[in-house]
């Protein structure tokens, strides 16, 4: 159980000082730490674009707190972002857990909306599969757990599994989010292609490449094809922001975290977002191979993104057959007619639209982590720009090919294959 608050004092923005005053007040918080916050030991470890996170020990035990501010905190004031972020996570959060299962995502134990806050399960000695994957680790159960995370959440959020009144309120409840998702809209899918204020690159060396993006076409088109379909396709309840950055693991253990992006889009938006980040992976091995080769770490990570797409594959399926209740493809056309066939041909048809549609979010996802406002670390980690960008040109070129090519494409083999090639050809 978990408690929420929504009335109290006006918001301020919290520091380690201040903190434990505040939170000895929740009975949640004294229970999992301990009731007296002299004892405790807080610290700031927030390292993400928007929040303040911080993580508080006491004799009991230890809880992370998270608390969004009224501006974007990699810019700074000058970018103001409503605090009803933390509301769309904190709904998500209890979202996600009744629908992929307890020990999915971290358990909720208080949300202050007032004070944009929002009390969690402490994940230890759970690290950033990001930051594991940098490192050369290969935890050995992220495919599974995350195929099995995508497909359940994706699925029991839409129209195939919801009662339809109570997916419409969901509907209007995260409607809401405007402006996460604008964030989105601009920063994936519009900005990278063209001279946006906000976008870096590894310049000079990359410079070449990025004029040839920014006057391809067929790319741009393919790419505003996509934030069509981000703007206008709300089937289902998304994470919104699925990357490595945005799992939690042990070599026992994965935890999703963070959904303040959430909203409803299209199935294919979560899945391609996350595999994009595991091809990113795969193109800056040789920027980290200072402690030795890591072939056998890029020959993983492709199979990680393959493991990711089959369990996917074959969890939705399975809830297709035994918890398809929603408004769509009613089984009283297929299967109360003994037309079986019919309902696999139309499950057929949903997980090839999804796979196309999935390269398409997947290459706009590489072009915007390494050409607009906010990178990540797979790249950034590497020091040396010109070998950052021998890594960089390539993941471009990668997903410059899975974008504009999407609809001829038919397998995650051919996708890992086209990977290969590419790195193979160098900068």
């Amino acid at each position: 159980m978990h408690s929420v608050t929504g009335e109290g004092r006006a918001f301020a923005a919290l520091d380690a000082q201040s903190l434990g005053a505040r939170l000895q007040e929740i009975p949640a918080v004294a229970e999992r730490v301990g009731p007296d916050s002299s004892k405790w030991k807080i610290r700031e470890v927030g390292d993400g674009n928007l929040n303040l996170v911080f993580i508080v020990e006491g004799p009991a035990g230890g809880v992370v707190v998270k608390q969004a501010l009224p501006y974007v905190r990699l810019v700074g004031e000058s970018w103001p972002l409503p605090l009803k972020r933390s509301f769309f996570e904190y709904h998500a959060l209890i979202r996600q857990e009744a629908r992929a299962g307890v020990g999915t995502v971290p358990a909720v134990y208080h949300f202050d909306e007032r004070q944009a806050l929002i009390v969690m399960e402490y994940l230890s000695p759970h690290v950033i599969l990001r930051r594991r994957l940098i490192e050369g680790a290969m935890p050995p159960k992220i495919g599974r757990d995350l195929g099995l995370f995508c497909a359940r959440t994706l699925f029991q959020g839409s129209d195939l599994c919801m009662p339809t009144r109570k997916r419409k309120e969901d509907l209007a409840l995260f409607a809401d989010n405007v402006e996460l998702c604008d964030i989105t809209e601009n920063l994936v899918f519009t900005d990278p292609y063209f001279d946006a204020k906000m976008n870096r690159h590894t310049s000079p060396q990359l410079d070449a490449v990025v004029a040839e993006l920014r006057a391809d076409r067929d790319l741009k088109v393919e790419a505003q094809r996509m934030k069509h379909l981000f703007a206008a396709k709300a089937e289902t309840l998304l994470h919104g922001d699925l990357h490595t950055g945005s799992v939690m693991v042990t070599d026992a253990d994965t935890r999703v975290i963070d959904p303040e992006f959430a909203f409803y889009g299209p199935m294919a938006f979560d899945v391609g977002m996350l595999l994009a980040n595991f091809w990113m992976s795969f193109f800056a091995q040789p920027g980290h191979e200072r402690n030795g080769d890591r072939a056998e770490m890029r020959e993983w990570l492709l199979g990680v993104a393959a493991e990711i797409w089959s369990v996917f594959r074959t969890e939705f399926a399975r809830l297709w057959r035994t918890e398809r209740t929603g408004i769509l493809y009613a089984k009283s056309l297929f299967e109360d007619q003994e037309d079986a066939l019919g309902s696999e041909q139309a499950l057929n048809a949903m997980l090839a639209e999804i796979w196309t549609d999935l390269l398409g979010f997947a290459g706009v996802e590489v072009h915007r982590r390494i050409l607009g406002l906010a990178h990540n670390a797979d790249f950034e980690t590497i020091e040396d720009p010109d070998l950052r960008a021998n890594c960089e040109r390539p993941a471009l070129r990668f997903g410059r090919q899975i974008a504009v090519n999407r609809t001829r494409i038919h397998s995650i083999d051919e996708v890992n294959d086209l990977a290969r090639i590419i790195a193979g050809e160098g900068a």
